[in-house]
């Protein structure tokens, strides 16, 4: 399976887990907010890639997680995968934060849909999975 990167929404309880984006001339989207994940190592599946990433932004092993949902997009001929997966709120007193980023915060999904500093295409994957779409399998 070919793709780039994967990106999760991450609720803690029913709180997403959102990382503020350095805000670097030349980094898509500074100082926005954005979810866990990113881009893929070696021959690495969907799942592990978000895994390693919420692991090393976080600190949160997520080994044994089920997802809840997940599906593949194409943009520009690239493919990246979007997930959600739910942790219980407790989860949140584990995190460590890494160095990507300038902090961490929990918000509502619906804060962050609506949120004019949250990038943009992770809003239009939460919506769509808020609104029951389609998940596609691996």
């Amino acid at each position: 399976m070919d793709f780039e990167g994967a990106k999760i929404a991450l609720y803690l309880g029913d709180q997403l887990v959102v990382i503020l984006r350095d805000d670097i001339d030349g980094l898509p989207f500074p100082g926005f907010w954005d979810l866990p994940g990113g881009g893929r190592e070696g021959v690495e599946t969907p799942q592990a890639c978000v895994q390693r990433e919420c692991f090393e932004e976080l600190a949160l092993d997520l080994t044994d997680m089920v997802f809840d949902w997940g599906r593949s997009f194409e943009t520009g001929g690239v493919v990246h995968w979007f997930f959600v997966g739910h942790l219980p709120a407790s989860f949140a007193d584990e995190i460590v934060f890494g160095d990507e980023g300038q902090k961490w915060a929990l918000m509502t999904d619906q804060r962050f849909i609506t949120h004019a500093k949250a990038v943009p295409m992770f809003q239009d994957r939460l919506r769509l999975y808020l609104n029951g779409g389609s998940p596609r399998s691996l």
